[in-house]
């Protein structure tokens, strides 16, 4: 959908990248005759757009709750998504000493929620007809249940951690309150969780873009053990003083920004934000540095060898950031994280000089 490429095993060797994902295959995509278009295993229509694909088209749009049980879903069980895994796993877990993921199965609930009622369509229901909406959520997590069952049957042996993708945050506040996402959403995340966690002896990497601060809490208690991307680039995503909170309860994974930071700074600046995110985040362990998401097209060549360059000079244990960082950063005042409602106040770009 995103137009990811799967970058060569040579170049990950060379940034001393130690992850290894599992991508489940991707079925029942359908392109729509006529245009650059698909519809995917959910009847989703996807249009290209820019670089990527885009939503185009919600089949469930118009649907009441009788059309529920009748809509064709997809089957969690088709052994042809996850065709090959189980080899891939194991040669790896064999023959190297990189952390297998087991990525993904195509997006989450409160986010194929959305994209398959529509976005307007499933926020209202929120509001004005939540046992549509709970029944919706209710199906998709009895797909991701049977389909989770089956895939780590096929590498729940040699994976160590598991991916799931839910966006629940905004670049500026959360996509819904915090309280409709603990009465609605949280009671289902932790039921997969648990039931995920059953079927193998694995951690769980839970990856919500934005600005997600007051729901941190809430992820600790669902199970989550590794959160993801931490957007630095959200209101709100204020590193040490997510690390001073949370560190020793929950793992981070990401904090390096491809919106602002990547593509528009110079090298230094590149490896002075490599070197704070290792510093705020990383003080004791718990921090897997990498990116907010995609290094896109408008990264330079020499932004990106400098950012994995830097990983490995200032990524060692003990952390030595006196005389790199900047004093406010080495002790910067104390911060209070935002733990309630969100705020709609805008982040703007820092004028460049």
């Amino acid at each position: 959908m995103v137009q990811n490429v799967f970058p060569d095993e040579k170049l990950l060797q060379k940034f001393n990248i130690d992850f290894r994902w599992l991508v489940p295959n991707w079925v029942g995509i359908r392109e729509v005759e006529g245009e650059n278009a698909y519809r995917d295993m959910w009847g989703i229509k996807w249009v290209y757009m820019l670089n990527a694909f885009s939503l185009s088209d919600s089949p469930l749009k118009e649907a009441g709750m009788s059309k529920l049980g009748r809509f064709p879903w997809p089957d969690p069980h088709n052994p042809e998504m996850f065709s090959g895994l189980r080899e891939q796993a194991r040669q790896w877990h064999e023959n190297t000493e990189y952390v297998i993921v087991g990525d993904s199965i195509k997006g989450g609930l409160l986010t194929k929620a959305l994209q398959i009622r529509g976005y307007e369509g499933f926020f209202a229901d929120l509001v004005e007809n939540l046992p549509f909406a709970e029944a919706l959520l209710d199906t998709l997590l009895s797909f991701y249940k049977e389909a989770w069952t089956r895939y780590l049957k096929e590498v729940g042996e040699y994976v160590r951690v598991v991916y799931f993708t839910d966006d629940v945050g905004a670049q500026n506040a959360m996509l819904i309150s915090p309280a409709t996402f603990r009465s609605v959403i949280k009671p289902r995340l932790k039921d997969l969780i648990d039931h995920i966690k059953g079927q193998a002896d694995v951690k769980f990497m839970y990856h919500t873009d934005g600005s997600v601060v007051p729901v941190i809490e809430d992820f600790i208690e669902m199970g989550v053990d590794i959160l993801n991307p931490i957007q630095t680039s959200a209101m709100g995503m204020d590193t040490y003083a997510m690390k001073e909170t949370y560190g020793n309860r929950i793992c981070f994974h990401g904090a390096i920004d491809v919106q602002q930071m990547l593509p528009f700074s110079t090298v230094e600046e590149v490896r002075y934000d490599v070197a704070k995110r290792i510093y705020d985040l990383g003080r004791g362990g718990g921090f897997f540095l990498s990116t907010c998401h995609d290094i896109g097209e408008d990264v330079s060549p020499e932004n990106i060898i400098a950012l994995f360059e830097s990983a490995q000079e200032y990524g060692q244990y003990p952390l030595a950031m006196e005389g790199i960082l900047k004093p406010e950063d080495l002790n910067p005042e104390p911060a209070s994280l935002v733990q309630d409602a969100p705020t709609t106040k805008k982040a703007r770009r820092p004028r460049r000089g």
